[in-house]
Order: structure tokens, then sequence, then C-alpha cells
């Protein structure tokens, strides 16, 4: 995603119903923390992909701490909106945050998410994270392997879309798909 996303970035988080926000940031935010928080997150230490299934942004990638580790890691936290999920979404951008993390030598993942987030902790359980409850926290732990050719030229590739600024993306819809 990009600067010129702030505002899609901004509707979408205050698009999310209380619950979501919850699971999303492990307690109550307000609009105005999402608006700030949106701004924060497409600094140089982030990577965000956006998942636009109609057109509008759905969902939320993040690959953050780029900057500040050696070896190298990062965390990793994504959403998409209720009335979205359980359509892989989640499951493709969680694949996207991996390529990207590998793409860029990051050697360990970590996610944290409330106990009660059971759509995150079995997206982390199929990528075989290690899991470490701690009162009412989940933090999950993955290890990365060194990037390859094959997995940069994915990450590359996979989606050219996620590389164009706004306003040269589709949807399929709008390709009459």
């Amino acid at each position: 995603m990009w600067k010129s996303d702030q505002l899609k970035l901004v509707d979408h988080f205050q698009r999310l119903d209380k619950h979501t926000r919850h699971l999303r940031f492990g307690g109550t935010v307000s609009d105005s923390f999402l608006t700030e928080y949106a701004e924060t997150i497409l600094s140089t230490d982030y990577v965000n992909f956006g998942a636009f299934p109609d057109g509008e942004l759905r969902g939320v990638a993040e690959l953050r701490g780029l900057l500040d580790s050696w070896p190298r890691s990062a965390e990793i936290a994504l959403v998409v909106e209720p009335a979205w999920q359980d359509r892989g979404i989640g499951e493709a951008m969680f694949n996207r945050l991996l390529a990207a993390a590998q793409k860029r030598g990051i050697k360990k993942l970590n996610m944290l998410c409330l106990h009660e987030n059971i759509r995150m902790r079995n997206l982390v359980r199929k990528h075989d994270a290690h899991l470490k409850i701690e009162s009412g926290n989940i933090e999950a732990t993955l290890g990365m392997a060194w990037p390859t050719p094959i997995s940069i030229f994915d990450e590359v590739f996979s989606d050219p879309r996620g590389y164009l600024p706004a306003p040269f993306r589709t949807s399929s819809r709008q390709k009459g798909q």
C-alpha cells in the first residue's frame, strides 16, 4: 500500500465493528486512534498489503519493525472486515506477508493476538508457528528460510497490482470477470 491509500486505510479501519477492532488492536480503540494508526503504518518501517476484492479495501496485512533488529525479525498483523472473512483473504494476505518477509531476509516473525482470536490462532498453526500462551494473549513465532530466487520472483510477480499506485489498480469486477 502507498501513502496515497491512507484515506482508504482509514475508511477500512473505521468500518471494523467493535469486536473486530478489539481482536485486531487488543482493546477498544477510537476513530481518532485509527486515523493516526493509518498514517503510522504507511511509514518506511512497514510493508503493507491490501485486499481489494470488490474494488474497496477489505483487508490489511502489516509487516513491521523492519529496521531495528539483527538477526532480522519483524512483527506481523492482519485484519479482514467481518463480512469478508472466511473467504481466504486472510490466508492469502498471510502468505503474502511470509513471502515479503523471506525476500527481505527476515529470520523470525512474531505475532501477538488475544486468546479469543481463533481465526488468527488457526492461521498461524497452519504455518507451524510456535505458540506461547500468556495471560490471555498468544505470542506466535515463525522461523523463516533465507530467500530464494523463486521466492523473490513470486513476491514481485504474483500480483503486480500490489505494486501499482491506487489509480492503476483494478478489481476483477472492473475487468469484467
